[in-house]
C-alpha cells in the first residue's frame, strides 16, 4: 500500500462523508458521480478497510469511516487555512513601524511617499508612542527610537544626527535683537519653550555653549516637541529643538536660528531598531534600504 493515497481519493472521500452524498460530492468537486464512487473505491483498497456502507440510494459511513473522516477533515482545514493565509498576506503585504509622534510628523511622514512610489503593494503602518519597544510582546516589525547603540541583540541602524539648537520665529528675533552669539546671556529675559518629553535639552545646550546664568527650566512646557516646535512659530518664545526635526521650518523661514552654537549629542540619537529575524523579510528589507538611504545613516 503507498503510504500516502491519493490526493484526489482523499477529497471524493471528505466531500462524500461531510455531505453523505456521492452526487452531491460529485456537484462540488466539479466531477461525476462514478468518478467520485470510483476514487472512494480506490481508497478503500488502498486501505483495506470499508469507508462507507452502501444503500440502494445513500451512503453511510462505518464506524471506521467516521473516525477517518474525523481526521481528514482536520488536514483539509488545515489546508485551507493555510492557503487564505498565504493568499491573504502576498494580497496585503504590509509593515507595522512605530516612532515618536514628532518624528513621524516632521521627519518620516513627509518622505514615506517616495517609499510608497518606489514599493506600491506594501502598505506601512505607522503608529507613535514614548514607550520603549518589546518586539517579544508589541505586534511591531520595527521601532524608531531615540536612545544610545542599541543593545547587540537586536537590530540597529543609526539615522540622522541629533543636533539641538535654539529656535524662534524671525517675528520673535527682530523683536528681541540682543539675542545674539555675542550675547547668549539674553536667553534669560524671554521665555524658554519646553517639552515636557525632553526637559534636560536646554540645559545640555546651555551648559555645552558655556551660557551662564540662564534658567534651564524657565519659560513654558508643552507635552510634546510638536506643540514646543509649533508655539515657537507663532512668537511665544525660543525652544530648543532638534534640528533634523525643524529643517523644515528653517529651510522655509518659519523658524530661524539665533545663535549659531549647534550641540551635537553624537551616538545619542534616532535608530532604526528590530528583531534580526526581520532582515529575512523582503518587504522589511525594501522599507530599511529605502529609510537608510533618505536619512544617510550607518549601521
Amino acid at each position: 500500500m503507498r503510504t500516502l493515497p491519493s490526493l484526489n481519493a482523499l477529497r471524493a472521500f471528505e466531500a462524500a462523508g461531510r455531505l453523505l452524498s456521492v452526487q452531491l460530492a460529485a456537484e462540488e468537486l466539479h466531477v461525476t458521480p462514478a468518478a467520485v464512487s470510483r476514487h472512494i473505491k480506490l481508497l478503500e483498497d488502498q486501505l483495506g478497510v470499508t469507508l462507507f456502507d452502501r444503500g440502494h440510494r445513500s451512503i453511510t459511513l462505518t464506524p471506521m469511516g467516521e473516525r477517518y473522516l474525523v481526521d481528514i477533515a482536520r488536514a483539509f482545514e488545515a489546508m485551507r487555512t493555510a492557503t487564505v493565509n498565504l493568499t491573504e498576506s502576498r494580497r496585503r503585504r504590509h509593515l507595522k513601524i512605530r516612532a515618536y509622534t514628532t518624528f513621524s510628523r516632521n521627519w518620516l511622514i513627509p518622505r514615506l511617499s517616495s517609499f510608497h512610489l518606489q514599493h506600491p503593494d506594501i502598505e506601512v503602518i505607522l503608529t507613535t508612542s514614548l514607550h520603549a519597544v518589546d518586539f517579544n510582546t508589541d505586534d511591531v516589525d520595527a521601532a524608531i527610537r531615540l536612545s544610545h547603540a542599541p543593545s547587540s541583540d537586536i537590530g540597529f541602524d543609526r539615522l540622522v544626527p541629533n543636533e539641538l539648537v535654539p529656535v524662534c520665529s524671525p517675528e520673535f528675533l527682530h523683536a528681541h535683537p540682543d539675542l545674539t552669539d555675542a550675547t547668549p546671556e539674553a536667553l534669560r529675559t524671554v521665555p524658554l519653550l519646553h517639552s515636557l518629553a525632553r526637559r534636560e535639552d536646554w540645559a545640555k545646550w546651555l551648559d555645552a555653549a558655556g551660557v551662564k546664568g540662564v534658567n534651564p527650566l524657565g519659560g513654558l512646557s508643552y507635552e510634546s516637541s510638536i506643540l514646543a516646535y509649533f508655539a515657537a512659530t507663532q512668537g511665544h518664545g525660543v525652544a530648543i529643538a532638534q534640528r533634523v526635526l525643524i529643517a523644515e521650518d528653517l529651510d522655509s523661514g518659519r523658524l530661524v536660528m539665533p545663535f549659531s552654537f549647534v550641540l551635537d549629542e553624537g551616538a545619542f540619537t534616532y535608530y532604526l531598531v528590530y528583531p534580526k529575524s526581520r532582515i529575512s523579510s523582503p518587504e522589511f528589507t525594501a522599507f530599511r534600504e529605502w529609510l537608510l538611504s533618505v536619512g544617510g545613516g550607518q549601521t
